[in-house]
């Protein structure tokens, strides 16, 4: 069988050709970074679990009419994705105080925001993904104000997808960031959802006793990660009914 040409390799994922044009197979790795990659360790089925969460997320956003770069699952670890031209920008959606937020504004962890924030970062790993605003995003041409427009009517329409996603299952949605792309139909342009939605990307804290199941786990020594994702797989019906935190991931086909 032929080689697959790599297209792209990341902190957690791998995009390679897809089988048509305008497509790539996207493979999670269950690799674990945190802090600009300065911790790393690999976690033996984070990314079966993530490729899983992930489809299950942007299958459910395509059914409320939220378009996606995601086309199906192709095995436990592979997905057929859109190829899209990414836009440059991490798009942050805060409900709750926390990391970055607290410790830039003095606000303690867990504290409910008024309202939903919006936060951008510039994608550049370099440069530790820095926080934008609005007017940096403006003035140097990562997006124009249309799309930014639209870049924010996504990300609250996610947040409330996920938030209520979330809330069914005993989960509170501290926050969350996206990715978002451009594809072309023609002359027509439209924003899509990329890159993917998992608990690497989340934060997640049990709604009863505010036990972490997101990558603040992996963070801050807080317990086994794999655990904590296959905890909210379990609960977002992604695993079968028998298993329990405590055991290893046998994933739903």
């Amino acid at each position: 069988m032929a080689r697959r040409k790599k297209v792209y390799e990341g902190k957690a994922k791998i995009l390679y050709e897809g089988p048509e044009p305008g497509t790539l197979v996207q493979y999670f790795k269950d690799d674990a970074t945190a802090f600009n990659a300065q911790k790393k360790d690999i976690i033996d089925g984070k990314g079966v679990l993530n490729n899983r969460l992930s489809e299950f997320f942007m299958k459910g956003l395509m059914q409320i009419g939220v378009p996606t770069h995601f086309i199906k699952r192709l095995n436990m670890r592979e997905q057929l994705i859109r190829s899209v031209e990414i836009i440059p920008l991490e798009v942050i959606v805060r409900n709750y105080a926390a990391g970055t937020m607290s410790q830039r504004l003095g606000i303690e962890e867990g504290t409910q925001l008024p309202r939903p924030i919006i936060e951008f970062c510039l994608k550049d790993d370099a440069l530790g993904d820095p926080l934008v605003s609005e007017e940096h995003i403006l003035a140097f041409g990562w997006a124009g104000q249309q799309d930014l427009d639209d870049m924010i009517a996504l990300a609250l329409r996610v947040n409330d997808f996920m938030s209520g996603c979330m809330l069914a299952v005993g989960i509170k949605l501290v926050d969350f960031k996206i990715e978002i792309g451009r594809v072309w139909e023609g002359d027509f342009q439209r924003l899509v959802i990329a890159d993917e939605i998992s608990p690497d990307s989340c934060r997640l804290w049990d709604m009863e006793t505010g036990q972490r199941l997101d990558k603040d786990v992996f963070r801050r020594d807080l317990g086994d990660l794999a655990d904590a994702y296959t905890e909210v797989a379990r609960r977002l019906g992604v695993l079968p009914s028998n298993v329990t935190h405590t055991t290893k991931p046998t994933l739903i086909n």
